[in-house]
C-alpha cells in the first residue's frame, strides 16, 4: 500500500493532511507514505520530520498521484474548485482520494471523481456518532475556528476584553455575544470567558441552552416555538422565513448592547441564514465588531463581505474565510489525526485496503466507487436512481499498480 499526500494548492492554505506523528502510525504499519516536498512548510512542519517519520519525499506531484493507491488531501475535489483540474486528470481508475469535498453544496465533484473509476471519501460526511468523533474534521476545524474568531474580534476591537480596576478608573468588560452554539460557538464562548468578558450565547436549538452553561455563558432565551429546530447529527435545521423574520425582532435589543458578536450558524450544504440585519448592525454602538464565521456560505449577517473586513454604519464586520488554515500546525495535527483513524477503519492490520459498506462510516462517507455513485443522498442531489448499496469488499488489496 503506497500512501500519497501532495502539498495543498489552493490559495492560502497552509494545512498539510497529516502532521509526521500521523506519518509514523503508517509507516510503522509497513506503509509506504510519498509526501511531497515543503507540504508541511507552511503547517510548521519542515521535510526532515517526515522524512524522520519514515516518508519518501518526492518533489514531483505527478510521481505522488502515478504511484500511490491512496491519495489524501485538505481541500480536495469539490472543496478546491479553484486550481483542482490537474489533480483529477491524474487520477485512474481504482485509486482513492480521501479529504474535504464539500459535498452537499459540490456533488459533481464526486460525480467527476466517479467517471474517472476512482473512490472518493468525503471526510465532511463522517456521521457524529460515537464511534466516529475521533474521526470528525468538521468538530476539529470548528473548535480551532471557534477560537481564532475570538481572537479576530479582540483584535479589531477598541477595547479590552476583561474588567480591569486601575488608578485611572474603572475599565468596564467587553460584551460578546456568540449566535450559533455549534462546536465552533461553544469553544468561542469559553475562549471570551477566559478573556474576562460578560458572554451571552443564543442558538435556536433548544438542548444547545445546558451546553452554552457548561462553558460559562448566560444563554440568550426568546419568545419562540423552537420544537423543530434540530436536524440530523445535532446540526440546526433550516428554518421558514416567519420564523427568521420573528427571530432577528426579537434579537435586535439583544444585539444592541453587545461589543463584539461572532455568529457561527452554517447549514451543511446551503447559503448561511441571515442572524444579523442591516437594522440591527444600525442598532448596535458605534466600534461594535462582527465576526461572521459563516461568511463562505453567504455570511450570517446582511452586511458580511466574503474575504474582507468593512465598516458600515460604524460597526467594523470581518467575513474571514478558511479560519482553521491560520492555525495551521494545530489544525493539521487535529485533521491528520482525524485521517489516521479514518484510514484504521479502511485499512487491515497489514496495511491493505478494506471497505465494508456495512459499516455506517463507509457507507456514509464514500461518494464515489468504481464508476458509481454509493451515497444515497449524493445520488439525490444529482438527480440519480436510487441503487443498492455495494457489498463490502474483504479481499481488498492495493488499488491500482
Amino acid at each position: 500500500m503506497i500512501i500519497g499526500i501532495p502539498a495543498e494548492i489552493k490559495t492560502a492554505e497552509k494545512r498539510v493532511a497529516m502532521s509526521p506523528a500521523n506519518v509514523q502510525s503508517l509507516t510503522d504499519k509497513g506503509v509506504k507514505v510519498l509526501f511531497q516536498t515543503n507540504a508541511g512548510d507552511a503547517a510548521g512542519y519542515p521535510d526532515g520530520l517526515y522524512t524522520e517519520a519514515g516518508a519518501t519525499l518526492s518533489s514531483d506531484r505527478a510521481e505522488i498521484f502515478a504511484q500511490a493507491d491512496i491519495i489524501l488531501q485538505v481541500q480536495s475535489f469539490g472543496s478546491n474548485n479553484e486550481n483542482s483540474e490537474a489533480d483529477l486528470a491524474s487520477l485512474r481508475s481504482g485509486q482513492m482520494v480521501i479529504g474535504m469535498m464539500d459535498p452537499l453544496a459540490s456533488p459533481q465533484a464526486a460525480q467527476a471523481v466517479a467517471d474517472k473509476g476512482a473512490t472518493a471519501i468525503a471526510l465532511e460526511l463522517v456521521p457524529r456518532i460515537s464511534r466516529a468523533q475521533s474521526m470528525d474534521v468538521l468538530s476539529s476545524m470548528a473548535t480551532l475556528a471557534g477560537y481564532k474568531a475570538v481572537l479576530m474580534g479582540a483584535s479589531a476591537a477598541p477595547r479590552i476584553f476583561p474588567m480591569l480596576m486601575t488608578a485611572a478608573g474603572t475599565l468596564q468588560p467587553a460584551r460578546v455575544l456568540i449566535m450559533g452554539v455549534g462546536v465552533a460557538g461553544l469553544q468561542a464562548c469559553a475562549t471570551a470567558k477566559r478573556l474576562g468578558a460578560v458572554v451571552e450565547a443564543y442558538d435556536v436549538r433548544p438542548a444547545a441552552r445546558e451546553q452554552i452553561i457548561s462553558v460559562g455563558a448566560k444563554p440568550v432565551e426568546l419568545d419562540l416555538d423552537t420544537g423543530e429546530s434540530e436536524g440530523a447529527g445535532g446540526y440546526a435545521k433550516a428554518q421558514g422565513e416567519d420564523f427568521l423574520k420573528r427571530q432577528r425582532e426579537l434579537m435586535t435589543a439583544v444585539v444592541a448592547e453587545q461589543d463584539i458578536i461572532i455568529t457561527t450558524a452554517a447549514i451543511p450544504g446551503a447559503k448561511s441564514p441571515i442572524l444579523v440585519t442591516e437594522d440591527m448592525v444600525k442598532a448596535m454602538k458605534p466600534g461594535s465588531v462582527i465576526v461572521d464565521l459563516a461568511a463562505e456560505r453567504g455570511g450570517n449577517c446582511d452586511l458580511t463581505e466574503q474575504g474582507k473586513t468593512v465598516v458600515v454604519h460604524g460597526v467594523t464586520i470581518l467575513g474571514p474565510e478558511n479560519v482553521p488554515s491560520e492555525l495551521a500546525y494545530h489544525a493539521s495535527q487535529m485533521y491528520g489525526k482525524n485521517m489516521q483513524t479514518l484510514l484504521e477503519l479502511i485499512l487491515d492490520e497489514e496495511g491493505n485496503l478494506n471497505l465494508d459498506f456495512n459499516d455506517e462510516i463507509v457507507a456514509g462517507t464514500v461518494v464515489a466507487h468504481k464508476g458509481e455513485i454509493p451515497h444515497p443522498y449524493m445520488r439525490k442531489l444529482l438527480g440519480l436512481p436510487e441503487i443498492e448499496a455495494p457489498e463490502s469488499e474483504p479481499e481488498t488489496e492495493a488499488q491500482g499498480e
